[in-house]
């Protein structure tokens, strides 16, 4: 029998990357928190790991002030509402205003350099980015409190991808002290950025490798406790066939950077299903047989804690072209956290959320919008 007692839950935000597309997950945080959902961990990529620090690096009166204050400030370079809702008109606003933003820089966040990169020495970061994030760390600073991100009790895991070996690393507050560089390298998307050197190796954006953290947080749980899992993605794998080269890019853009969440997420479901068979058929087995390491092997991938994955997905809106991750003016920041604070408040409306149970073990997963 599945139980009613959710409230034992543990909440988990997985935030995925996506530049400006992360003001979704400010809309969904909003609406997360009203539900009652405060997070005990926060894992996030990119721009998830930026809206993460912002949450675990500040008291829970401040999150949602502190969120505001980073978005308000990364789009005040456009901070004129635009003057069409939608349709072509739209669209050539948001190219217009990403084309400011990848000439002029984002406040707060980064700037570009002075110095081409043909014209740089080569090994230097002038050589190897467009764009110098030293802004970036003055805003960390002054937003999040990294003395309660290291010692409060919220969980903080960010990832990012190492230089020299293509291997993904997790920099998680569990295991070592955390500060503005391992947020900012989780970012570090080349060659916009630089890479962030920390402990003396380089290190770039986390979405190089993968652009989701759900993997880590499923496989690096503590204690004996269900997880209730909001997966929050910026770029949807599903999409229309492009009409042009525009289009075409910004589907590639989709595809490469949604990390195949759903696929990820079944192929979980599909192993927890065979560690239950296994452990099913071990009940059956001789005793001779109960030690066996290649049993051992496939009992070990059994989920025993249950989770439930409510999955939240920005959707690509008509108007939005390639650079929709680099358009950072206030309208479009603005509608893309209202869609993420409409998008959790249909799911937590809907009848399957009010109405689930606590499965006893395994993993569920929710699309709800």
């Amino acid at each position: 029998m599945a139980s009613k007692q959710t409230d034992k839950e543990r909440c988990v935000l997985v935030l995925q990357g996506g530049g400006a597309l992360g003001a979704y997950q400010g809309g969904v945080f909003e609406a997360v928190e009203a539900a009652g959902h405060s997070p005990e961990w926060v894992a996030g990529i990119s721009i998830g790991a930026i809206n993460a620090a912002l949450i675990a690096g500040n008291p829970p009166e401040r999150r949602l002030e502190r969120l505001h204050a980073f978005w308000d400030r990364t789009s005040s370079r456009v901070p004129f509402p635009a003057p069409f809702a939608d349709g072509w008109g739209r669209r050539l606003f948001n190219e217009a205003a990403s084309s400011i933003v990848a000439m002029t820089g984002i406040p707060g966040f980064f700037t570009p350099r002075l110095t081409p990169p043909w014209l740089a020495l080569p090994g230097s970061p002038e050589a190897m980015s467009l764009y110098d994030t030293a802004p970036l760390r003055k805003t960390l600073l002054e937003l999040v409190d990294f003395d309660l991100l290291n010692n409060g009790p919220m969980r903080f895991s960010v990832g990012a991808v190492n230089v020299l070996t293509g291997n993904f690393t997790y920099f998680d507050n569990r295991e070592r002290l955390i500060g503005p560089e391992h947020v900012m390298a989780s970012g570090a998307l080349p060659p916009g950025f630089p890479a962030v050197m920390i402990d003396g190796e380089p290190y770039w954006d986390g979405g190089i490798v993968s652009n989701t953290p759900l993997q880590y947080v499923l496989d690096s749980r503590e204690g004996k406790a269900p997880l209730l899992v909001f997966q929050v993605d910026l770029f949807s794998a599903r999409g229309m066939m492009p009409r042009s080269l525009a289009e075409a890019t910004q589907r590639e853009k989709d595809i490469r950077f949604s990390s195949r969440t759903r696929l990820g997420t079944d192929l979980q479901v599909r192993l927890e299903a065979m560690a239950a068979a296994a452990s099913r058929l071990s009940a059956r087995l001789p005793e001779s047989l109960k030690d066996d390491p290649d049993l051992a092997a496939l009992l070990a991938q059994a989920c025993d804690d249950p989770v439930t994955i409510l999955h939240l997905i920005n959707r690509s809106e008509d108007y939005e072209s390639q650079g929709k991750d680099y358009e950072f003016s206030r309208a479009t920041v603005t509608d893309h956290w209202n869609a993420g604070r409409r998008d959790a408040r249909r799911s937590f409306a809907s009848p399957r959320w009010k109405q689930r149970n606590l499965p006893e073990r395994g993993i569920v997963t929710l699309d709800l919008v």
